[in-house]
C-alpha cells in the first residue's frame, strides 16, 4: 500500500488574510515564506516543524507520511 502526498497547500497570512495555493517541497522544509500581500515574514509557531504546518491547509509531506513523529527525525532535522 502506498501513502497519497498531497503536495499543494494554501498558505493563509494571519496577519492580513491573504490565502495562496502554494507547492510544498518534498526534500527541505520552509521555514520562512513572505505574504506576497502584506509582505509579513511567516514562521513556524512553537512545535511546529515548518510554515506548512503552522499555516497550510495541509500538513507538510514528511508529517503526512508519520503523523506521530511531528517532523522529528524525517524532516529538517528538527
Amino acid at each position: 500500500m502506498t501513502d497519497k502526498v498531497i503536495l499543494e497547500s494554501v498558505l493563509t497570512c494571519p496577519e492580513c488574510g491573504n490565502s495562496k495555493m502554494e507547492t510544498m517541497p518534498t526534500n527541505a522544509c520552509q521555514w520562512f515564506y513572505e505574504c506576497e500581500q502584506c509582505h509579513s515574514l511567516l514562521k513556524p509557531k512553537a512545535g511546529d516543524c515548518c510554515v506548512y504546518c503552522s499555516y497550510g491547509s495541509v500538513p507538510c509531506p514528511p508529517i503526512q507520511l508519520a503523523p506521530a513523529q511531528k517532523g522529528k527525525g524525517a524532516c529538517c532535522g528538527v
